[in-house]
């Protein structure tokens, strides 16, 4: 008998198919180990990505909580002055003053530690929107748009202004 054409290629098909199958197998086994290796290198990124943040939250909450910390421990030698000079029962004008420029001094250290900067501007500066605020325009013989009086020092904080300089600016003439 005569083999059929179904039948001859499938002969020599199964045979490739025999080699080709361990091949396959092994190709299947390394795929799925390195597919496990690259899982658990993920869930371990993610898990750390998630303990930064977590830890960037716990830090940020603590900044906040405690952010003026260092600027009440500054104020608490001008509160101990200002406490010592109401003791104090007998003390003469001249005694209660030398108290309040000691206690001045003392704040006044307390406020540049803590980067707060004063906003005086000379008589004769620009008049400047950002740090001054202008109570009322007079007359005077000066430049336009200046400075003529300071009627109250404004501040700034870290290059920020925290309160305006009330100012009074020269009229156009």
């Amino acid at each position: 008998m005569t083999p059929t054409t179904d039948q001859t290629p499938a002969a020599p098909q199964a045979a490739t198919e025999a080699p080709a199958l361990p091949s396959l197998e092994a190709q299947l086994t390394e795929l799925q180990a390195r597919h496990d290796e690259l899982s658990d290198g993920f869930l371990r990124a993610k898990a750390e990505a998630e303990n930064t943040r977590r830890r960037a939250e716990e830090e940020v909450a603590k900044a906040r909580k405690f952010a003026v910390e260092g600027f009440a421990e500054s104020l608490l030698p001008v509160k101990d002055s200002l406490e010592a000079a109401i003791v104090i029962q007998n003390a003469t004008p001249e005694q209660l003053l030398e108290g309040v420029h000691a206690t001045l001094r003392l704040l006044t250290q307390a406020l540049e530690r803590n980067r707060v900067q004063q906003i005086a501007p000379p008589v004769g500066t620009r008049f400047d929107p950002h740090q001054h605020q202008a109570i009322s325009v007079v007359p005077a013989e000066q430049e336009a748009n200046t400075v003529v009086t300071v009627l109250q020092k404004g501040y700034l904080i870290a290059e920020r202004v925290l309160r305006p300089a009330l100012v009074t600016v020269a009229a156009p003439k």
